[in-house]
């Protein structure tokens, strides 16, 4: 089995062509998962439904005849109807006429996980309950395919699929259709035909005569399970014409050969099963299942040796001359040796004597030598009774055969025929009581409701409608299962209980805003959900510990159990802020504004040491704040400007430096160039009418 979609040929590495094709404009191809002799399997994207599947795509040439195209289709059509929660989904087939001419494909269920080789592999042997159980899907699944007319034709440990436990752990059968519609377009002849199947699990009757019915489907089953009990296949051989051979002509061991301990009713299971003559098998998958059914009922029960079931498993048992006991009579006659010569013209009637090579295929000519052995076949030998030949005489074997009956007392005859009526009443009693009044349950689970009723009544079958449940795989409204189960015997007339699916179990997230988060998790028990995580998210307007939301959001509907997260806030948001004294009062109000606070600059002061425009005193100073807290700024005007009056000259000195040092100006006098000693004021620095710090030093200039 290939996983990856390329290989490596001569150090080069090569691209798989189909892989990242968009198949009929509709399946995005991804990694080949398998390859196997008619297709391989690619895991793809539907871009129409946005899910993941698997695409089957069948090797180029098969697809070139229009007949097997056709049939193709048809039996993929047949396989899709097939609704059976152990059967792998067939959700589309097609021909893409952009890849390689042509090519078939088939559009699948992907089940991620294993398959039943691998468990093999890993397990086996393994005890008769758990092979049972690995089996019972598997044989539920044929007798589905089976009630619908559809022969799987290659089950074999590959062909079943395991889902992991992620997803959900189920058993699936793959490919039903697929060896049915390329087997319609093949012929099974010995020379030169092809046989289609895997050759470990060829029922003999393909090898023989290239035809098959459900008892083939049968014979691969009993083969697995024979493997799964064994850890070994059955037959074995240098090539696979040396398995179909052994087939044909040599029995099936049974598994306690290999695996001591197992049950003699587990032995004849296998046996059944495994019959040479289809007639012997169960007449379908249905059949099997019951009596698997039984099987395992027997395991779970701790019964180790049933006899009865034994016996009712066993296959019949072959024909013997009866042991001649009375001497009065006898007729000697000889024995013809096996003819050693050649057998010319064709073959019109049966086959009385042994043929000592092996026969590959149906005889439809004529046959020109064929060679008797000299020493008579263990099988196809008869089996007659010897005369003595004490002396070693060269004359040939005599059988001995009675001429005439023997003589029987006036009471013998009425006494046989006395036990023969009481016999025959215990076993038509037996009969009836223990089968006659029986029928087998008819398999309706997946049905809808008047469909499996309607079905039940056609058998003869009251119905009664059980408590409904939740199904992950039967629609609302279908049969999930049924009591007795299907293929389980129930009384002609008898009453089946049909239990209904309610759907998918789903429960709706509740709305867990603005709780706690002890209140949110009973709410959420309270829907059958579980609570998975709290995410702690800032949040301006929720309290700290208060439930925010949920992922997935309220309304949501998910399965019970289903693990929901609560987003919990954890108070407004911490901000840190800095100190902006001496700073830009503009540049220092946008950074407080962008975090979310509000920055107060209605205090503005004159300030002879902070430029105008900076920041003299900011409050808080620092520390950590919340989104819509305020910062208080003090932003500065510059130093206070006062004007000089212009009325100075004139005045008297002492009366121009009270003017002045009212208005906040310091004063000193200097004398004016032309100095009279009057007193009066002829002029200022600076002068009068002009602007100046409050503060600063006014000089007068006295005349």
């Amino acid at each position: 089995m290939e996983t990856d979609s390329r290989a490596h040929a001569g150090g080069a590495t090569v691209v798989d062509p189909v892989s990242g094709h968009l198949l009929d404009g509709r399946y995005r191809v991804g990694r080949r998962i398998a390859r196997g002799g008619m297709a391989s399997v690619y895991e793809a994207l539907d871009t129409r439904l946005d899910r993941t599947c698997a695409v089957k795509i069948m090797h180029p040439g098969l697809g070139d005849d229009a007949a097997f195209a056709e049939r193709f289709k048809r039996e993929a059509r047949a396989a899709a109807r097939l609704n059976h929660p152990h059967v792998v989904n067939v959700y589309d087939q097609g021909d893409d006429p952009d890849l390689d001419g042509g090519t078939l494909y088939l559009v699948m269920e992907l089940v991620p996980g294993h398959t039943l080789r691998d468990v093999i592999r890993a397990e086996a042997p393994m005890s008769p309950a758990k092979a049972l159980a690995l089996l019972e899907p598997v044989v539920s699944a044929l007798a589905a395919a089976h009630r619908s007319g559809l022969i799987h034709r290659d089950i074999k440990p590959e062909n079943v699929l395991i889902a992991d436990a992620a997803s959900g752990g189920g058993i699936k059968v793959a490919d039903f259709g697929l060896a049915k519609a390329v087997s319609a377009d093949t012929q099974h002849t010995a020379t030169g035909g092809v046989i289609i199947g895997t050759v470990s699990y060829l029922a003999p009757e393909l090898v023989v005569e290239g035809t098959s019915d459900a008892r083939a489907d049968v014979y691969a089953a009993g083969v697995v399970l024979y493997e799964l009990l064994t850890g070994k296949k059955p037959h074995a051989g240098e090539s696979p014409i040396a398995v179909a051979y052994q087939h044909v002509h040599e029995d099936v061991p049974p598994p306690s050969r290999l695996a001591p301990g197992i049950p003699a009713y587990v032995d004849a299971l296998v046996a059944r099963a495994t019959a040479r003559d289809r007639d012997q098998r169960p007449a379908d998958a249905g059949v099997l299942l019951h009596q698997l059914h039984r099987v395992a009922q027997a395991l779970a029960g701790g019964v180790w040796d049933d006899e009865e079931l034994t016996a009712d498993l066993s296959l019949a048992a072959p024909l013997h001359e009866p042991v001649v006991d009375d001497t009065d009579a006898f007729e000697i006659l000889p024995i013809t040796p096996p003819s050693t010569g050649p057998v010319a013209g064709p073959i019109t009637g049966p086959i009385t004597g042994p043929i000592t090579g092996p026969v590959t295929g149906p005889i439809t000519g004529p046959v020109d030598s064929l060679e008797a052995p000299t020493t008579p076949h263990p099988i196809l030998a008869p089996h007659p009774l010897r005369a003595p030949d004490p002396a070693g005489s060269d004359e040939p074997p005599v059988r001995v055969v009675r001429s005439r009956r023997p003589r029987r007392s006036r009471r013998g005859p009425t006494l046989l025929i006395v036990a023969l009526a009481i016999a025959l009443a215990a076993g038509l009693g037996a009969y009836w009581f223990g089968w006659a009044r029986y029928t087998a349950t008819p398999g309706v689970i997946g049905l809808g409701q008047k469909a499996a009723v309607a079905k039940l009544d056609h058998a003869g079958l009251d119905t009664k409608i059980g408590t409904p449940t939740y199904s992950e795989d039967i629609a609302k409204g279908h049969v999930v299962n049924t009591d007795p189960a299907p293929g389980a015997r129930v009384l002609d007339s008898g009453t089946v209980t049909l239990t209904l699916s309610l759907g998918k179990e789903r429960y709706a997230v509740p709305d867990v805003a603005k709780m706690t988060v002890d209140q949110a998790q009973d709410a959420l028990l309270a829907q059958h959900l579980g609570y998975g995580r709290s995410i702690l998210r800032y949040d301006e307007s929720a309290p700290k510990g208060m439930v925010i939301a949920s992922n997935p959001a309220s309304g949501s509907r998910e399965p019970p159990g289903f693990q929901v997260d609560l987003v919990v806030s954890r108070g407004p948001r911490p901000i840190h802020i800095r100190d902006w004294t001496g700073q830009d009062a503009g540049r220092a109000v946008r950074a407080l504004t962008a975090k979310g606070l509000q920055a107060d600059t209605s205090d503005q002061q004159y300030s002879d040491t902070v430029p105008e425009g900076r920041v003299i005193s900011q409050s808080p100073a620092g520390g950590v704040l919340h989104r819509g807290d305020t910062v208080s700024l003090t932003v500065s005007r510059g130093p206070e400007l006062v004007q000089i009056p212009g009325n100075l000259s004139a005045m008297g000195v002492e009366d121009a430096k009270s003017l002045l040092i009212g208005l906040g100006f310091k004063v000193t006098v200097d004398h004016a160039d032309i100095y009279l000693g009057l007193g009066y004021v002829a002029g200022s620095t600076p002068d009068p009418g002009s602007m100046a710090r409050k503060g600063s030093t006014v000089v007068l200039h006295i005349v």
